[in-house]
């Protein structure tokens, strides 16, 4: 297993309380990802990813986050998942999500994450006793209400059921979960079927929130990539693309308006929070003894 190097972990943020999910610090403590999505923007030439398919973790990296938080005199709110799945296969038995989550415990910092495995319920009651302390916002990316749509798409990920069951086991831990239902695939995912199916599932299965932009985006890298596994899996669905988008960044579905709509009455009949400023102001509202976001 080939092991990469880094000069530091924790890359400071601008944190955002109307417009994104709140954090202080974002951390990848791998790089590169083995679930196989075909919309993967993380793919995209400009990030310069090389052998992104290939899981790598970081060099004696709970050393260095110890060591980070050490000398930090505020710690905020970490991050994970921006560029790489902090519960991806290896995490199983190298343990560095979990480690680093201690020594967030340890440093009294708040944690979140965003993921498509299963794998993180398996650090539900740590992330619990986190909350005690700091907010924690845990995010599961489920973009397919239906698994079979799910392994097409994301051919080596846990399944939307597995995700769901996950969500449930998080949530009836006390932790502040919920759903990142991005990205909205045109013409594949962006159906009231499957929008308010994952709506649904996700207000059954404990969740607090579920945010959705109802678009891709597509970018030199991925582009190619996810072009080449439509005209493998999904016939006809590639020329419908360059037919209604062309070359564009962001391809926002041709019923987002109608989807939006559904999609937040749903919601408030459920009781999910879906805007960023109220799911903030509900991860610090769920904290005894809130710290500090400045």
């Amino acid at each position: 297993m080939e092991e990469i190097s880094a000069r530091r972990l924790l890359i400071p943020l601008k944190g955002e309380m109307e417009h994104f999910f709140y954090a202080d610090w974002n951390m990848n403590l791998y790089r590169g990802c083995s679930h196989g999505c075909i919309y993967c923007d993380s793919r995209s030439v400009c990030y310069r990813l090389d052998h992104f398919d290939q899981v790598r973790p970081k060099h004696d990296a709970l050393r260095m986050l110890d060591e980070e938080l050490r000398g930090k005199r505020c710690r905020g709110v970490i991050t994970m998942g921006a560029m790489s799945d902090p519960y991806n296969p290896l995490e199983k038995d190298l343990l560095l999500t979990r480690g680093a989550l201690e020594v967030i415990l340890r440093r009294s910092c708040g944690a979140a994450f965003t993921t498509k495995s299963a794998l993180c319920a398996r650090d539900a009651a740590l992330l619990s006793d986190i909350s005690r302390r700091a907010p924690v916002c845990a995010r599961l990316t489920i973009t397919c209400a239906d698994d079979s749509l799910c392994r097409r798409v994301e051919p080596h990920v846990s399944t939307s059921s597995e995700r769901f069951h996950a969500l449930r086991t998080l949530s009836d831990a006390g932790v502040f979960a919920g759903v990142w239902l991005n990205p909205v695939l045109p013409f594949m995912t962006d159906s009231p079927d499957n929008i308010l199916g994952v709506v649904r599932r996700a207000a059954d299965s404990g969740a607090r929130f579920v945010v959705c932009f109802f678009s891709m985006t597509l970018r030199t890298g991925n582009r190619e990539y996810y072009f080449n596994a439509l005209q493998r899996d999904f016939p006809g669905v590639r020329e419908r693309y360059l037919s209604h988008f062309g070359n564009a960044y962001e391809c926002v579905s041709p019923r987002a308006e109608e989807l939006y709509a559904l999609f937040c009455d749903e919601c408030r009949r459920l009781g999910l929070l879906w805007e960023f400023r109220d799911i903030n102001r509900a991860m610090f509202a769920a904290q005894p003894e809130q710290i500090s976001m400045f």
